[in-house]
């Protein structure tokens, strides 16, 4: 699969439909991460997901930092995208951490 291809469907396969619309709401910020861990408790999203969308500050300290700084939630999160995706095995831990961003 192309690199080109394998992001998006990586991030249709891991990321729920509602976590694009509530990423750009939220910018990114702690207080955004906390309220999606309260909705994800409250609707329908299970716990993997909210261990995705929780290591975004990891992913963005991993990507900023060009793979120096590797945050727990971070690696959580890749060991779950791993084992759920044949194509994420193949992804870069830097290609998943920007997939983990682009939501």
């Amino acid at each position: 699969m192309s690199r080109k291809l394998l992001i998006p469907a990586l991030l249709a396969l891991s990321i729920p439909a509602w976590a694009g619309s509530f990423a750009g709401s939220s910018a990114g910020s702690s207080a955004g991460a906390s309220s999606a861990g309260s909705s994800a408790s409250s609707g329908s999203t299970s716990g993997d997901d909210k261990v995705v969308l929780q290591a975004r500050d990891d992913a963005a300290s991993f990507v900023a930092s060009d793979g120096l700084i590797r945050g727990a939630q971070l690696e959580a999160a890749l060991r779950l995208l791993r084992e759920r995706d044949a194509a994420a095995r193949d992804a870069s831990d830097l290609q998943l951490a920007q997939a983990i961003l682009a939501q």
